[in-house]
């Protein structure tokens, strides 16, 4: 029964859905539509929140209310900073094992309206029902002619019906004045087959259902001119050849005249820009966090590699590129599309950020 509360929602900030409890895609070969049948509550709403906040770049931020005194919310996405004063959507997340009915909309529609009555929070722009099964045939039907939907909500709300009962007579007339000049276009459902559809375009499917990363593009050629990005890992490279040269004002102007340690340098440059293509990837195709991980295993494969005691920069940071090749990642998803080129650029990005050095 819906219980329309007095205290106004204060949603949880969510900058972006947690990923690390997805696993790495290994699970066994059962459908994506199969398995979304047997999540909890929460797996369902998680999921929901992935696909809106992936696919839905007209909102200033998506949160997940769900939970004890949600007030009739799930997942909220905001068009504007004004979150629930100004204009935003609300995705009510129902894992049923049936098919949605008209009863369990109107539960929920009241439930809305109350706290819209009560300014709690302004009407939503739209209002999906979201569930595995979707709507039944007669609530389907319904929300394709909001007229009608409106006349039987009405109704359920009338005198003397069950639903009427849960509010007091203030409430229950406010309640109905507010529906009688709402649009019902607002509701919608959404179904299971649209819902994955759209998540399969996310960089949050493969990781949930096991599924082949998305292709990855060609790597382009490094740009013709250097980026400011790219300051720290060159510094790093001409104190290696300035070492091996003896020439402290060695510098990518000079290098040119020096032959093999200039097509040592468009070797890096290119491996650093494969790494740069990774990450940006990574950004695109899989959930936040997982291109830093894929670093930090990295790092940890060859640090101890790159504190050894070595002649010179150069056999250090040779040692360590080749250490990166053969470091096993096994238990990071990125390696199905990580190459040899992307190992050693990830070191590059290392010395980058300062987390290694090639002379001593």
């Amino acid at each position: 029964m819906p219980n329309v509360a007095d205290t106004p929602i204060v949603p949880e900030d969510l900058a972006a859905p947690d990923a690390t409890d997805l696993g790495l895609g290994s699970g066994p070969p059962v459908p994506p539509e199969h398995r979304v049948y047997f999540y909890a509550p929460d797996d369902w709403e998680q999921f929901i929140l992935e696909w809106a906040y992936s696919l839905h770049s007209g909102y200033v931020q998506v949160k997940r209310i769900g939970g004890s005194g949600d007030q009739g919310i799930d997942i909220a996405g905001f068009l504007s900073p004004n979150d629930f004063e100004g204009e935003w959507d609300c995705y009510q997340a129902k894992h049923y094992a049936e098919a949605l009915t008209p009863a369990t909309a109107y539960a929920e529609i009241l439930k809305m309206f109350g706290h819209v009555a009560k300014q709690h929070y302004t009407m939503p722009r739209k209002y999906y029902f979201v569930a595995p099964r979707g709507a039944g045939p007669t609530l389907n039907r319904l929300i394709s002619h909001p007229a009608e939907f409106k006349t039987k909500f009405l109704a359920a709300i009338a005198d003397g019906t069950a639903l009427a009962k849960t509010l007091d007579v203030h409430d229950l007339t406010a309640v109905r004045k507010l529906a009688a000049t709402t649009d019902f276009a607002i509701f919608t459902a959404t179904q299971l087959t649209e819902l994955l559809s759209d998540h399969a375009q996310t960089r949050y499917h493969a990781f949930r259902f096991g599924t082949v990363l998305p292709q990855r593009a060609p790597v382009d050629p490094p740009p013709t001119d250097f980026e400011s990005s790219e300051a720290r890992y060159i510094e790093e490279l001409l104190r290696v050849y300035r070492e091996a040269t003896g020439s402290v004002d060695l510098n990518i102007e000079t290098l040119q005249a020096h032959a093999d340690h200039l097509a040592h340098f468009r070797r890096q440059r290119r491996a650093f820009y494969s790494a740069e293509a990774l990450r940006m990837y990574a950004r695109d195709s899989v959930p936040p966090g997982t291109f830093d991980r894929l670093v930090d295993h990295l790092h940890d494969g060859v640090i101890e590699v790159a504190e050894a005691n070595y002649p010179n920069g150069r056999e250090r940071l040779t040692a360590v590129l080749t250490q990166a090749t053969n470091v096993q990642l096994d238990s990071q998803r990125l390696v199905e599309i990580t190459g040899p080129e992307d190992r050693r650029g990830v070191c590059h990005h290392l010395a980058n950020m300062d987390r290694m050095k090639w002379v001593r």
